[in-house]
């Protein structure tokens, strides 16, 4: 039997599985590349390559090869090309073509080109040409051309081959079945089940890792329910040989049933269940797949398994679900497998690496894959406490986070630290809940022992519990590092026993002095977002990602002020960051607001929040800018009511380079002031801590101070947290 060149296309990532498949089949000379499979075999490994391989995308038999460096080179070597050896007259065809850095850029174009050598070569020799059937061909042409190097090659599967007939209806986001089957062949499926081991899956959909995996356990082909291949339609069909393949495969399907394991799938969609119940039944498996109705995190292993492969899908963030929900997933599959799937092996396909590191499982390999076009990690785990990891969350010591999941008493100091965080939470608490505070700082620094910071967030339409985000002030270097790292665990842990959070809710940060444009470098990648209230306000707030939330604490009676104050009034936020300013002064009355920052990042951001509390229109504008800049390059006039809050030191293009407050305030007021309408009011805050107001250079000005007044309760402890004025013309 002569041997031919063949070529198995395969997802991106599987050809390394699909060639060991093909060595089985009894191909030769295999090389992979990206696209799929090379090798040689005759025309019954050619067959068995169709009937049989689990992860080949289509398998194509190579006619000829030639160079095309034109569309006439093309056109003429088709043409010279006996197709009638190959195609009958009375048959339909289509022509495929793939480019690489090809001289002919169009594959559309290629594909008429070769359509017409082939309709002209029979047209010229019988009068009567093959007519072209691009939905259902009876023969599939393929032409794949590599700069000038073209291939052209018959499709022997006709449709692809992940179409196993069994897919009855589909839920969102299935997979496709080659690319199951690559994940529990990757997975070490294959060799669980001759051990004797379950199969479960927990977001089971329609099923298909479920009947992929059965079918393997059963030895069925996954090409045993098609009733028809390219080949059919090609003039070198074997029918004779064709026939004994398929028998031998009837035949070993009867016998791998005897051997089947026990299989089961969970889904919480009833649409999903009744979808994979209907695809088993397609498969020839009614009865032998258990599938229920539970969710993910309700799966168990069945009765009386010792052992076996949990393999799962879930979503990543793509099309299905949202980041912090798919975190609690994630969290929640790790957590299961450690209570419940002791001992197993786990395969969890995923599109977002990061979200595989919320399992708390280290893997022991991991591959990449694709589904589609999207990158994918396929995570295999061996359910092993060795293998088990504390998780890094929310920046916290790992001490930390085992002593808070475990509950561990509290220490001496400890214990000290948490009488002093309930009394503050009774004041404070009561205070907080009679003036509508959602938002507010509990501890300072009260004990010096103790140098963190404590603040409480409480989410617009959230539940009792709140976020709590806890700031590290840098120990001096006198401090024993040891010794501080001890402290800091201690305190984490009396705040989280005292307020009753899990751990996922306590946040860590720590304040160090910001140079330059540090101030506005992200910290994380998490994109954790929460809505909370900030007065009428309603505000996004970031606890990860950046050096502070996005709303500024002590700054609460300031905002209010400028809300009561801004009634009718043309509003003017400078250094705005977040934009909570503005959206107190729009909700306040404002008729028009300009907000001005040099951040992208925190414009983006305060965009959300005007939107978040429908701001809309023309005449609330933000603008990207320096704020120095842009201040002396506006006309004078044209707000009523300013409100300007200066980092200590920036990095600006203006003032020798630097922002430096303390040195430029005067310049900066000035500036300002000078776009005061008559009558009109800046105010103007700082937080540097020894900040002395050059009054004589401000001069002609009526400055008065109102800091007294803007420092909220919660900061009382810390009456120089920042300085205020309201400074007019004179």
């Amino acid at each position: 039997m002569p041997l031919f060149d063949l070529f198995a296309t395969a997802p991106k990532g599987v050809a390394s599985v699909t060639a060991d498949e093909l060595r089985a089949l009894g191909a030769t000379e295999v090389v992979e590349s990206a696209a799929g499979v090379a090798f040689r075999g005759d025309l019954a490994c050619a067959y068995r390559a169709c009937l049989w391989s689990r992860t080949a995308s289509r398998v194509l038999l190579t006619l000829t090869r030639f160079e095309a460096a034109d569309e006439d080179a093309l056109y003429t070597a088709v043409h010279a090309f006996p197709w009638e050896e190959h195609l009958d007259l009375g048959a339909t065809f289509a022509v495929h073509a793939t480019l690489s850095r090809s001289p002919i850029t169009h594959s559309r174009f290629a594909a008429l080109r070769v359509k017409d050598g082939i309709v002209d070569r029979f047209r010229e020799r019988s009068g009567e040409r093959p007519s072209v059937d691009a939905e259902a061909p009876d023969l599939g042409v393929r032409l794949h051309l590599q700069r000038t190097a073209a291939t052209l090659s018959i499709d022997l599967s006709g449709d692809s081959l992940h179409r196993r007939g069994y897919r009855g209806e589909g839920v969102a986001a299935p997979l496709k079945e080659n690319l199951g089957a690559a994940i529990l062949l990757r997975s070490g499926w294959a060799e669980i089940a001759a051990a004797g081991g379950a199969l479960v899956d927990p977001m089971c959909g329609s099923g298909t890792l479920l009947i992929e995996g059965a079918w393997i356990a059963a030895d069925v082909a996954p090409g045993i329910l098609r009733e028809r291949f390219g080949f059919h339609g090609w003039k070198g069909h074997d029918e004779a040989l064709w026939r004994e393949l398929k028998a031998e495969a009837e035949r070993r399907r009867a016998a791998g049933a005897e051997r089947l394991p026990t299989i089961v799938g969970f889904d919480r969609e009833r649409q999903a269940v009744h979808a994979a119940l209907g695809n088993i039944e397609l498969a020839g498996l009614p009865g032998r797949i258990h599938v229920e109705r539970a969710d993910a995190l309700e799966a168990r292993p069945p009765a009386r398994a010792s052992g076996g492969l949990l393999a799962v899908n879930p979503p990543y963030g793509e099309r299905i679900g949202d980041l912090d929900r798919l975190r609690e997933l994630y969290a929640g599959l790790g957590k299961l497998l450690k209570e419940r799937f002791l001992g197993w092996q786990a395969a969890v396909f995923t599109g977002n690496a990061g979200l595989g590191m919320e399992l708390g499982l280290r893997a022991r390999r991991s591959h990449t894959l694709y589904n589609g076009a999207l990158e994918c990690k396929l995570l295999r785990f061996a359910v092993e406490p060795r293998w088990f990891v504390i998780p890094n969350i929310n920046g916290l010591p790992k001490a930390v986070v085992k002593a808070v999941e475990e509950r561990a008493p509290l220490g001496e100091g400890a214990a000290a630290l948490a009488n002093r965080l309930r009394k503050n939470l009774k004041q404070l608490g009561k205070w907080a809940r009679r003036e509508g505070v959602a938002c507010y700082r509990l501890y300072d620094a009260d004990m010096p022992e103790y140098a963190v910071a404590v603040d409480l967030y409480h989410e617009a339409e959230g539940g009792p519990l709140p976020w709590v985000v806890v700031q590290e002030y840098a120990p001096p270097p006198s401090i024993d590092a040891e010794k501080a790292q001890g402290r800091l665990v201690e305190a984490l842990s009396a705040v989280a026993a005292v307020l009753e959070i899990p751990v996922e809710r306590l946040f860590l940060k720590r304040r160090e002095r910001q140079r330059g444009k540090s101030q506005y470098e992200r910290q994380g990648e998490a994109e954790r977002f929460f809505e909370v209230y900030d007065g009428p306000a309603r505000v996004y707030v970031n606890f990860s990602d950046y050096l502070d939330s996005g709303l500024f604490l002590d700054h609460r009676v300031t905002r209010a002020m400028i809300g009561e104050m801004a009634k009718g009034k043309r509003f003017l936020n400078l250094f705005a960051y977040t934009g909570v300013a503005t959206v107190h002064a729009v909700l306040g009355g404002a008729v028009a607001s300009v907000t001005v920052d040099m951040s992208a990042t925190y414009l983006d951001w305060a965009d959300h929040n005007l939107e978040l509390n429908g701001i809309l229109g023309e005449e609330h504008e933000l603008i990207q800018a320096d704020c120095v800049g842009w201040l002396e390059e506006q006309p004078p006039g044209g707000f009523d009511l300013i409100f300007l809050d200066p980092p200590t030191f920036s990095t600006s293009k203006r003032m020798e380079g630097t922002l430096d407050v303390q040195r430029d305030h005067v310049a900066l007021i000035r500036s300002a002031v000078r776009l005061l309408e008559p009558g009109g009011t800046l105010v103007f805050s700082n937080n540097l801590r020894k900040f002395r107001l050059d009054r004589e250079g401000l001069a002609g000005l009526a400055v008065e101070e109102i800091t007294a007044q803007t420092i909220p309760q919660d900061f009382r402890r810390n009456p120089r947290i920042h300085h205020c004025w309201l400074i007019r013309r004179g």
